[in-house]
């Protein structure tokens, strides 16, 4: 159960027969927690919340991971190195090699490291305490769509030439003359607007319904048990909703970060190998 949870259920009973004594369903403010410190830095205010800690600690938290799967390394590996070397194994032959081809094996460090921040950050929607994951923030995943747009753009740049490369998205190989009309102005919206747009908020739509989601079941419960009513009944359902939940958000916390470095692999693909 979040803090905030919490706080809204004791505002309820604390307001009681004001709020007309029912239900209030979490809204935007989930995601705007009060700040816990407040600073200016060259005239531009920064505030930290509790979001920006998970951030931290998600981060933090990944490259000890890291470090330490690789301190001692084996030949015959131990847990903590089986699972490094998994998760590693996992992007490098399975996004790298097979989707951005015989010359992604190169681009696997970067893919990794973005699969495991991801994963981490999107974790930290499940931990206690936390309960949020920073990617149900927009500017999140907008930084790491940005991110990957300036890269897989400066690839094809640098594998394919800038006049080639802009040459075969403005103008596809095979396509009527008269058809440029139609299709170039779709090729620029999809290729650098549409890609890192729709990149973002997939990552940030799947983590921010599964906050919600988790929210409105555990706040549910609560509310429900405080009942004297025959409301009690439910509670054990709204509880049980919410383990079945936690369980999917799992799921999707690997999907996610999944999903995304499959994306960021197959436009690298794009970049590399040239139109035919």
């Amino acid at each position: 159960m979040t803090s905030s949870a919490l706080a809204l259920v004791d505002v309820l009973a604390a307001e009681g027969g004001a709020a007309g004594d029912g239900f209030q369903a979490p809204g935007l403010g989930e995601f705007y927690p009060e700040p816990i410190a407040e600073f200016s830095l060259l005239g531009v205010d920064f505030a930290i919340t509790r979001i920006t800690l998970g951030l931290w600690f998600a981060t933090l938290a990944m490259l000890v991971f890291m470090v330490m799967t690789v301190r001692k390394p084996q030949i015959v590996p131990g847990k903590l190195q089986f699972v490094g070397e998994s998760g590693y194994s996992l992007v490098r032959d399975g996004i790298a090699r097979d989707v951005v081809g015989p010359r992604g094996i190169p681009f696997a460090p970067f893919l990794a490291s973005l699969f495991f921040f991801i994963l981490a950050n999107n974790f930290m929607s499940i931990l206690p305490l936390a309960q949020i994951s920073p990617m149900s923030k927009f500017a999140f995943p907008l930084v790491l769509a940005a991110i990957c747009w300036v890269l897989y753009i400066y690839i094809g740049i640098r594998e394919q030439g800038a006049g080639r490369y802009f040459k075969d998205i403005l103008f596809l190989p095979g396509v009527p003359k008269p058809m440029y009309i139609l299709v170039t102005p779709i090729e620029i919206l999809q290729n650098f607007i549409v890609r890192p747009f729709t990149l973002a908020v997939r990552l940030f739509a799947n983590m921010f319904a599964g906050h919600m989601l988790l929210v409105v079941f555990s706040l549910g419960a609560v509310y429900l048990f405080s009942r004297d009513n025959f409301s009690i009944i439910f509670g054990p359902i709204s509880a049980l909703m919410a383990i079945v939940m936690t369980f999917f958000e799992l799921l999707v916390i690997f999907l996610q970060a999944y999903v995304f470095t499959v994306l960021m692999g197959t436009y690298l693909n794009g970049s590399i190998e040239a139109e035919h």
